[in-house]
């Protein structure tokens, strides 16, 4: 099982540095950050912390980092154009020796959109955007020349150079939703999804029935998923969190619980876990709750732990 880290962006650069260092030299498989400019007050923290943004953290985690997978968690298509995406993607390839994953969504907070005067359109549209975005993107990493007259973007006789170190740069998707995942089905190398397994379990159905309409094995499609996770041997607070934080996946327990909903997840397909560390604590706390989660996954029997 791969284990990664999801460092909020809601934090002072200096302790997301720390963390994310930390996973590098302890053998994590990835590092992850948000796309948002903003919390929305429901599911990804306060709107009025300061939050870094994206593209930035990255590149100076990606030049920080030696081992870890670098990556956003997924960038809003709704306000980043696929041209500046495949420029962007492709120098953090370089930044990172080959190391950088393209995360993309269609995009879906109401008060980044409003506030900084970006069109959200409704949720059919968003899809068809992505859908030809990650084609646009995909073109640019690889090809010489890309020219798209699409639906929703104009790109003419394009260039993006330097190609990426790596021969095809892994496009993760974002998504759940029946149509999502048939996106996912032609266009991505990776998915991910909220969940606990009972409910990637019901979501990985509806994949492999769209991967099969188009003749695609499903196993190249590397699956990812995540909840939050609160380290702690009190059972009164493990209930209140977990309760708290739905609809949102959230697991809460000794690390031996964590290990094992982790081997649930592998048990039915799932390639690698995401670990937020918004509730982990700060400082020497959390790099030790995160050394528990993964000798504890480890010691579950799960094969090689990265």
């Amino acid at each position: 099982m791969l284990l990664s880290i999801w460092p909020n962006a809601q934090q002072p650069w200096t302790d997301l540095v720390e963390v994310t260092q930390h996973a590098d030299h302890a053998g994590w498989h990835a590092a992850y950050v948000w796309d948002h400019f903003m919390g929305d007050d429901g599911r990804f923290g306060s709107a009025d912390v300061p939050t870094l943004e994206v593209t930035a953290v990255l590149a100076g985690l990606g030049a920080l980092t030696s081992n870890l997978r670098i990556a956003p968690l997924v960038l809003g298509n709704t306000y980043r154009h696929p041209a500046v995406v495949a420029n962007w993607i492709a120098t953090l390839d370089h930044i990172t020796d080959g190391r950088a994953v393209l995360g993309i969504g269609a995009g879906w907070q109401v008060n980044e959109h409003e506030q900084y005067g970006i069109e959200l359109p409704p949720p059919g549209e968003r899809i068809e955007r992505l859908d030809e975005a990650i084609t646009i993107i995909r073109s640019l990493l690889t090809q010489d020349r890309t020219t798209l007259h699409g639906e929703h973007h104009r790109i003419t006789d394009a260039l993006n150079e330097p190609k990426p170190v790596q021969a095809r740069l892994p496009i993760l998707v974002g998504g759940k939703g029946d149509r999502m995942l048939r996106l996912v089905a032609r266009q991505a190398d990776q998915w991910n999804m909220w969940s606990l397994p009972p409910q990637i379990v019901e979501r990985m159905a509806v994949l492999d029935q769209a991967c099969g309409a188009i003749g695609r094995d499903v196993a190249t499609i590397h699956r990812s998923t995540q909840a939050l996770v609160l380290v702690t041997d009190d059972a009164a607070q493990a209930e209140r969190f977990v309760e708290a934080a739905a609809p949102r996946a959230a697991i809460a327990g000794p690390p031996e619980r964590f290990a094992e909903v982790v081997a649930e997840w592998a048990a039915v397909g799932v390639d690698e876990v995401i670990v937020p560390d918004m509730a982990l604590g700060r400082g020497a706390e959390r790099l030790d709750r995160l050394d528990a989660l993964k000798a504890a996954v480890g010691h579950a029997g799960l094969g090689e732990v990265s």
